[in-house]
């Protein structure tokens, strides 16, 4: 067990500094905030052996080896933590979940082990319109507290940040539930946490042959309603056959960009259809699944700022082709590495087993998957100002590992939990 030592003085001060001291290995370090890690370059991270860090009111305020360290010179409201042979890595960002939703949906689960796809469950009333149905009938405290619990439970396995979609309303009023859900989420938690209307996730039954109206709701009723109430940090379309047309993701990013609202949207699970392109030039911030791509793909994200999102524990889950992580790498482009956590096609948001899917499956290195866990998926977000490294200035969200061998173990021993202690803004949340 990691020993954990208070000081506090009679003569009190307004700040509150933390020391962690004899760490194995400090992972994922930098002198000053990098946007992403792109290419080549993200088979290399910086690390410290034999390190410590310090923090003041919950930011990062110094680090290195332990032979620099000056100890303690002021024992006023000090916290030491001796991590005793683990390592600490920043927590891991989240950029893709859909976390609020009202039940699950193992019945679905039974349905694809007896051969039915994604495709033909939805056709039949299942998946999206399944929850969308449940939700309706879910009272918002409801939500909140299952979505609290389950939030909870993500950070004591070190995730630190995470982006939370609506898209299980799919009416005014359901989706607006869940927005002011997660806004709840949002002033309940230490978390930092990003809200994204994904209103156009799949047609109501009622819209089943009006598609358009269905559009005009979102984009004349929907998100002005969201962008008044302030209730979104991002705007997602789900573009794929069967579901949204890129004429369809054009125009409802069009319409986020006036209110000033980025986009972050579902591309290219079943098919490449063109919406990559479309979301890159309407200033998406990110382009998430990709599990069928083509050169014309590549070709749009190229020198883009737009980060490419892969999402492998959908692609374990439904037995679909994983993202081709390798190919992006190749040329040059960053990759971010997300849950996609839903009841129906990823129902685990375990950052550490998405880590092992990215080498056993994407064959990504750890020093890749680290980056691509922690900086880019920061960057996802919009948070790499203040997240997803170890750097002077930005928020302590932290996790400490039990003793390993490497951090390479981390991946390596999938299905294992070696988080040892969470710590949010500096503090250490209980496991």
């Amino acid at each position: 067990m990691i020993e954990v030592i208070f000081v506090f003085s009679h003569n009190q001060k307004k700040y509150m500094k933390t020391v962690i001291k004899n760490i194995t290995e400090l992972i994922q370090t930098e002198d000053t905030p990098r946007k992403w890690v792109a290419g080549r370059d993200m088979k290399n991270i910086r690390t410290i052996k034999d390190a410590f860090i310090e923090i003041v009111d919950g930011i990062i305020t110094a680090f290195g080896s332990m032979d620099q360290w000056k100890g303690v010179e002021d024992w006023n409201n000090t916290e030491i933590i001796d991590a005793e042979g683990g390592m600490v890595f920043p927590t891991y960002c989240d950029s893709h979940t859909h976390l609020v939703f009202s039940s699950s949906r193992e019945d679905e689960f039974v349905d694809r082990i007896n051969g039915l796809s994604y495709q033909e469950i939805a056709e039949k009333g299942g998946g999206i319109l399944n929850s969308a149905e449940k939700l309706q009938n879910t009272t918002e405290d409801e939500l909140f507290e299952d979505a609290l619990a389950r939030l909870n439970e993500l950070v004591q396995i070190g995730t630190g940040a995470i982006e939370i979609k609506s898209g299980y309303g799919l009416t005014l009023e359901a989706e607006l539930k869940m927005l002011r859900v997660i806004k709840r989420l949002k002033e309940n938690s230490d978390v930092t946490i990003k809200a994204t209307f994904l209103g156009a996730h799949a047609l109501p039954k009622e819209y089943k042959d009006n598609k358009e109206g269905y559009m005009d709701l979102v984009i004349n009723e929907m998100l002005p309603k969201v962008a008044a109430d302030k209730l979104a940090d991002y705007v997602d379309i789900f573009c794929e056959d069967g579901y949204f047309t890129v004429d369809d993701t054009k125009r409802l990013l069009e319409a986020a960009n006036k209110f000033g609202i980025k986009a972050k949207t579902h591309v290219n699970q079943f098919n490449a259809i063109g919406g990559v392109k479309a979301s890159v030039d309407l200033g998406a911030l990110s382009v998430d699944h990709l599990e069928e791509m083509n050169e014309k793909d590549f070709d749009a994200l190229s020198g883009s700022d737009c980060m490419p999102t892969v999402l492998p524990s959908c692609s374990f889950f439904l037995g679909i082709p994983y993202g081709p992580a390798r190919k992006m790498i190749e040329k040059g482009l960053p990759i971010a590495l997300a849950t996609d956590y839903n009841p129906g096609s990823s129902p685990n948001g375990n950052m550490n087993f998405v880590a092992s899917l990215g080498c056993i499956q994407l064959k990504m290195t750890p020093e890749e998957v680290i980056n691509a866990t922690t900086i880019n998926t920061a960057y996802a977000m919009g948070v790499e100002k203040e997240l997803g490294s170890i750097c002077i200035g930005k928020r302590a969200n932290l996790f400490i590992t039990k003793p390993i061998p490497s951090y390479a173990y981390l991946p390596y021993s999938f299905g294992h939990n070696v988080i040892d202690k969470v710590m949010i803004n500096g503090k250490i949340k209980k496991i």
